[in-house]
């Protein structure tokens, strides 16, 4: 399979989890084009192919394509502060293809460990075959629902980490609200996982993509699902204490990427406690409480 693959007239725009990884890295490229690029991602293009430019211009969502680069943009600080408080390890479940260990200015001794399905992580280790990361990297072939061999993964991890920092970017959406109690647990319970940096979004906005979306994932395997109303308090009583929250809308407003209406909405408070209607979406770090 190639990066550079397109999509026939024949087959669905998404025909799996691993169409999602293009998509998203389209976005890391148009963000890269940019004069006032939140950040640079040279690689992008070449991982996102015709396939990932495709499956953008069909799913652009409501009210313009700003929250892809906001959302990794936040990612990207959320880590950097986690590693100069002294992080020594990312784990980066369902990593797709993130490139961040070759774009972002990590020390050579840091080590990164990917975690995601054996034909994606083949296809990207192809891809970047000829590229120098900035730091330590180990590709490990998991499929994360496989609950005993995610639970040895995260014991072997804990054993030779001192302080771990957990990044699941644009995994917990497409998971059932059981299975991220599941993992939410099992996360906790290594004592080296100190931080955990995920996204998540409200019902309202669940509602909104679903509609906008509709028939995009039928033939994937996957859908969009995870939206608890309790916002980031859902992870609490599983180990997790939010530390920062921060709204996609809100972030995209300060750095003037918003339509004139949106930047109206993003003057609104953001909502704290439970979730509603109203659509929301942000990047949140959860440090362990357990």
């Amino acid at each position: 399979m190639s990066p550079a693959n397109t999509t026939a007239p024949s087959e669905p725009l998404i025909r799996n989890i691993s169409d999602t990884a293009r998509w998203i890295a389209f976005h890391r490229a148009e963000e890269t084009d940019r004069p006032d690029a939140l950040f640079r991602d040279p690689y992008a293009r070449k991982l996102a192919g015709q396939r990932g430019e495709d499956i953008a211009r069909q799913m652009a969502g409501p009210g313009g394509d700003w929250s892809q680069p906001l959302r990794t943009y936040l990612f990207d600080r959320a880590i950097l502060s986690a590693i100069q408080a002294g992080a020594d390890t990312v784990l980066n479940l369902a990593a797709g293809f993130d490139t961040r260990p070759y774009r972002m200015p990590l020390p050579k001794s840091f080590q990164w460990i990917e975690v995601d399905l054996p034909d994606l992580l083949a296809e990207k280790e192809e891809a970047l075959r000829a590229e120098e990361p900035a730091c330590r990297v180990e590709r490990v072939r998991l499929d994360l629902s496989d609950v005993s061999g995610r639970q040895a993964l995260f014991a072997r991890v804990c054993a030779s980490a001192r302080s771990v920092l957990i990044v699941s970017e644009g995994l917990l959406a497409y998971l059932p609200a059981a299975e991220v109690v599941s993992l939410a647990r099992d996360l906790a319970t290594p004592q080296s996982f100190r931080t955990w940096v995920l996204d998540m979004m409200s019902p309202g906005l669940l509602k909104l993509l679903t509609k906008a979306w509709a028939g995009r994932f039928d033939k994937s395997g996957s859908r969009l699902q995870f939206a608890p109303v309790e916002g980031p308090g859902f992870f609490e009583p599983l180990g997790w204490k939010p530390a920062e929250v921060r709204g996609l809308l809100k972030a995209a407003a300060q750095a003037r990427r918003l339509p004139f209406l949106l930047r109206i909405v993003a003057l609104l408070p953001e909502p704290s406690g439970k979730q509603g209607d109203r659509p929301w979406g942000g990047v949140c770090v959860f440090n362990r409480s357990v």
